[in-house]
């Protein structure tokens, strides 16, 4: 059985390796000391890691890494959108940590690094070289898969349990199943120095969807113009289908 690596089995990185599992055998590293005893209780190999803020010389590298066939990032090592977080001792850790990787890699990015403007964004909008938070990782392992991830959703993850505004704005999510699916037919294709927007194609605002979610109808129109990101690339280049193609129904 091919082994799998998830540095980060956080929220998305659990529902990554839940998918996977029956597939391949998988190596997971997490934060949180707490959260050891019940990933090994799922059958993963769970390691205690953490990634300072500052540059650590004693980083060593994850010991199961060489034999690795895959491994997928899914740890945030940008700041939120406009921000001008400094994160290189981080990055660096996380570097020193995978070490001389060959295999496939898959790094969770986000529809963040485009621009607050309201246009239509495609991949080739923002290549991952001008992206400083994709490119340190394309300059070690250039064999890299950028996954541009739309609004985490899905599960007990709705807008309707959040306190939102701008409630008129168009939305660019994505169903954790859908990122799943992706990263399933990646590995199958065994793509490489692919990017992606990975986002459901339909873009109805927020209220459409807190209607939707609370059962209530929804009279309001809604506008034509907005930040939108276009995930025609990975439709096109994959034969992908979406299983959640609509926010609006992401609760069911």
């Amino acid at each position: 059985m091919k082994k799998l690596g998830i540095i980060g089995c956080g929220w998305l990185g659990n529902h990554i390796a839940e998918h996977l599992s029956k597939n391949y055998e998988i190596f997971v590293t997490t934060t949180t000391e707490s959260k050891l005893e019940s990933l090994r209780a799922k059958g993963y190999h769970a390691t205690l890691v953490k990634f300072p803020d500052e540059a650590d010389a004693k980083m060593e590298v994850w010991e199961i890494a060489p034999e690795l066939d895959m491994l997928i990032i899914a740890v945030p090592f940008s700041g939120l959108r406009g921000s001008k977080i400094p994160m290189t001792g981080k990055r660096q850790n996380l570097l020193r940590f995978i070490g001389d990787f060959k295999g496939q890699v898959f790094y969770a990015s986000s529809t963040g690094v485009y621009p607050d403007t309201e246009k239509e964004f495609t991949e080739d909008d923002l290549p991952a070289t001008e992206v400083e938070s994709e490119n340190f990782i394309l300059e070690k392992f250039p064999q890299a898969n950028i996954l541009r991830l739309g609004g985490l959703m899905g599960g007990e993850r709705l807008l309707k349990n959040y306190n939102i505004s701008k409630l008129d704005q168009l939305v660019n999510h994505i169903h954790y199943a859908d990122i799943c699916s992706v990263i399933e037919k990646m590995l199958d294709k065994h793509s490489e120095s692919k990017v992606y927007n990975v986002v459901a194609p339909v873009h109805p605002n927020k209220q459409e969807i807190i209607n939707a979610q609370k059962g209530l109808p929804y009279t309001g129109t809604r506008t034509d113009t907005g930040r939108i990101i276009s995930s025609e690339k990975l439709i096109s280049e994959l034969d992908f289908t979406f299983q959640y193609p609509d926010p609006r129904y992401f609760h069911h």
